[in-house]
């Protein structure tokens, strides 16, 4: 496994977000799988992914697919309580870092549950409301 994968795999399992962003290019683009949007940029994709990573619970990868540059992670997880699960999709760039990520999950009621708990989060994140102004 790449190392960039092999990093960013173990720290979504430990919960432990500081790492994430040095995993990323300065311009990573990031696609959720709540709505049809791209974020772009390490700080923004970094705020995402810090909030995803405390509404998921039971989280945990299935698989790892990959080479070279291309990665699918699959995950299975629960939001609130209902069943889920996913697939990471990454492109890495020449230096090894993440270029591009997109979620896609299933079921439709799950993802539902993931965007309600992620607004209520990250409309009281100052932080977060600075880099959803500058996608707007």
């Amino acid at each position: 496994m790449h190392p960039t994968i092999q990093t960013f795999h173990d720290l979504v399992l430990a919960k432990s977000h500081d790492g994430i962003p040095a995993l990323m290019a300065e311009d990573v683009t990031f696609m959720p799988p709540t709505y049809w949007a791209t974020w772009t940029g390490r700080d923004a994709v970094s705020a995402v992914l810090g909030h995803v990573n405390e509404v998921f619970t039971d989280f945990e990868y299935r698989r790892v697919f990959g080479d070279g540059v291309d990665w699918a992670l699959e995950f299975q997880c629960k939001v609130d309580g209902l069943d889920a699960v996913g697939v990471d999709l990454i492109t890495l760039n020449d230096a090894g870092l993440m270029q591009h990520f997109e979620v896609v999950m299933r079921p439709h009621k799950t993802i539902g549950a993931l965007r309600a708990a992620m607004n209520e989060r990250v409309m009281k994140d100052p932080a977060f409301l600075k880099h959803k102004a500058a996608l707007s």
